[in-house]
């Protein structure tokens, strides 16, 4: 069962169901795979809509590997899905939103607080 709290979602890859998270590491892994200099900047190269068949490979096994599965990106690419390549954009924009967007109303008590340094 996936933890919407924690960022975390589920597909179904090759009929079989997988948790998705990216957790700190798996977006350190993204900001490398993408030469990008944080991990804001991984969400904003995905803000238009226009995502490339190596960026969700490499977004997929990121997530899977933020879940604890031990896949490679190789076996990510031979992967299947429903919808086709519509099916790997759902599993990305899901994956995004669930990383970096906020709570919705009610969800939780109260917003994050943070402390000034």
């Amino acid at each position: 069962m996936v933890n919407r709290h924690r960022g975390e979602i589920e597909a179904t890859l090759d009929g079989k169901s997988y948790r998705l998270c990216l957790t700190l590491g798996a977006l350190a892994e993204l900001e490398h795979a993408f030469g990008e200099d944080d991990m804001l900047a991984v969400a904003v190269r995905f803000e238009a809509g226009r995502i490339a068949a190596n960026d969700a490979i490499k977004m997929i096994g990121a997530g899977l590997r933020g879940a604890g599965y031990d896949i490679d990106d190789h076996t990510v690419a031979a992967m299947r899905v429903d919808g086709g390549a519509a099916g790997f954009v759902d599993i990305v924009a899901r994956l995004l939103a669930a990383t970096f967007t906020a709570a919705r109303e009610g969800e939780w008590d109260r917003p994050l607080e943070t402390k000034a340094a």
